[in-house]
């Protein structure tokens, strides 16, 4: 987890590109985290920031 939104934003870039998995960047409390997307349920407490999908141009 990261305080910081830039840094979050990249590693959650760089993740989606190295295991080639769409991941999702998402807020929880006052920190940013990084999951694969199938990994986040709709009953989860986070506020979904961004997805990253390796195969879309971004």
């Amino acid at each position: 987890m990261s305080h910081d939104l830039s840094l979050a934003r990249s590693h959650a870039l760089d993740l989606a590109r190295t295991l080639m998995v769409p991941v999702v960047l998402f807020l929880s409390g006052d920190e940013y985290g990084v999951l694969p997307a199938d990994e986040i349920d709709d009953e989860d407490d986070v506020e979904v920031i961004h997805e990253f999908d390796p195969w879309r141009a971004q």
